[in-house]
């Protein structure tokens, strides 16, 4: 098949979510979708869509030139983006070959590994405390020396893969030897083993949701149980007093400046401490866990729609800062590894009023292992409200109608991605 409109080249993707929304959101603003992957069955959203696949080595950069040389003989190529951590900064680099409209590659690669990201970031004000590893006793005396309680995590990895809070010096020297003999991450993509060890920053989490430096919101987040910090829920706007998100705007705004990142999308996660704002991570990138959707819910602004019309060369307009609704979103988790035994109360959830979208991925008879990470989520309930309070409870009570039961249950310790 020819195609007549120029190419919106997507380096991977994620599985679901923003992922999906990147092809279908690319074809109303008149681009052809096409998903670069070296297993394109890892995305069964393509050929329910009826998104074209061209299989490439998506790690090889001249592989990736090549394949879009091919594509540019039946249309141009009009932009090329990545909605996947791991491969933000292979889209960048692409896009920068082709003369297209792209994030700094430098800034890119600076913000995916969160070690230079922190050196980076070092001299801002608040900046985390922090010791770099490549072996476990170091991790040891380091957390030590920054006062016993804080986080291990890897250098390289996405949606809380691998982070755990460590009380003391024994606990993080073990997460840290686990964290180390990992070789390649959930994809399969080889890692280089460099871990953080960091202070552990304590208050509410927000993340600031950014494009070519401009603020569209700031999401409130709801965190799961300890050691872990894997993502509930979120709510969005975040319901704080005027003065605060100023301050952690302005904090998100200084973050992305020191890093280089001035255009293309950002996800900047930031921690309300005692002292004041603290960034915990940036990533270049749009937001995960359908927060860009509840975004154009919320205020009708679509965030993926600019970030595609930005990587095209198109203008894009500045988004009004009211708000129009609230939106919350909480997430279905896998509460054990095992045989999924039951799903009920989905169609119970569709019921409550606000409740504009119920979604589980797990099916009954399937085999799931819990990971403390993004990867335990299962599915969500999405919800509208006038008000904050309204969204969060019309989500809140869809979550509490679905119960999700695991055939014998295991208590398994986390598994490091790629293990």
């Amino acid at each position: 098949m020819s195609a007549s409109r120029p190419w919106l080249v997507l380096v991977e993707s994620n599985t679901t979510g923003t992922g999906r929304l990147f092809a279908s959101t690319g074809r109303a603003l008149g681009l052809t979708p096409v998903l670069l992957a070296a297993d394109p069955a890892r995305y069964p959203y393509a050929t329910a869509d009826g998104l074209e696949c061209v299989p490439v080595d998506t790690g090889d950069t001249r592989a990736l030139e090549a394949a879009c040389a091919a594509l540019a003989t039946r249309a141009p190529v009009g932009a090329v983006l990545s909605s996947s951590d791991y491969f933000v900064l292979a889209a960048s680099r692409l896009a920068a070959h082709l003369g297209l409209p792209a994030p700094d590659p430098d800034a890119v690669r600076t913000c995916r590994d969160k070690g230079a990201q922190r050196r980076a970031l070092a001299d801002r004000p608040g900046a985390v405390r922090f010791v770099e590893c490549v072996d476990a006793d170091r991790a040891g005396e380091a957390a030590g020396q920054l006062g016993g309680d804080v986080v291990v995590k890897p250098c390289f990895g996405s949606g809380s893969e691998g982070v755990r809070a460590c009380r003391g010096p024994e606990e993080a020297t073990a997460w840290a030897r686990e964290l180390l003999a990992v070789r390649h991450n959930e994809r399969g993509l080889p890692v280089e083993p460099r871990i953080l060890v960091e202070e552990r920053i304590t208050g509410p989490e927000y993340s600031v949701e950014m494009l070519d430096g401009t603020v569209y919101g700031i999401t409130a987040k709801h965190l799961g149980e300890e050691p872990f910090f894997v993502e509930v829920g979120h709510d969005f706007p975040a319901l704080l007093d005027r003065s605060v998100a100023s301050r952690i705007a302005a904090t998100a705004r200084d973050a992305v400046e020191a890093l280089g990142l001035r255009s293309g999308p950002a996800h900047v996660e930031i921690r309300l401490a005692e002292r004041g704002p603290v960034v915990m991570e940036v990533n270049p990138r749009l937001a995960g866990g359908m927060i860009p959707h509840l975004v154009r819910l919320a205020t009708g602004h679509d965030m993926i729609a600019a970030t595609i019309m930005r990587a095209a060369g198109r203008a894009v307009v500045a988004p009004d800062p009211r708000p129009h609704h609230h939106a919350a979103i909480r997430f279905l988790t896998l509460p054990a590894s095992g045989e999924v035994a039951s799903v009920a109360g989905l169609d119970r959830a569709r019921t409550v009023s606000g409740v504009v979208d119920v979604v589980c991925t797990a099916t009954v008879g399937e085999r799931r292992e819990r990971h403390h990470s993004f990867r335990d989520r299962i599915g969500h309930v999405l919800a509208v409200g006038e008000t904050a309070a309204d969204a969060a409870a019309a989500a809140g009570a869809g979550h509490a109608a679905i119960t999700v039961s695991v055939a014998e249950p295991r208590a398994v310790s986390a598994t490091p991605p790629g293990r």
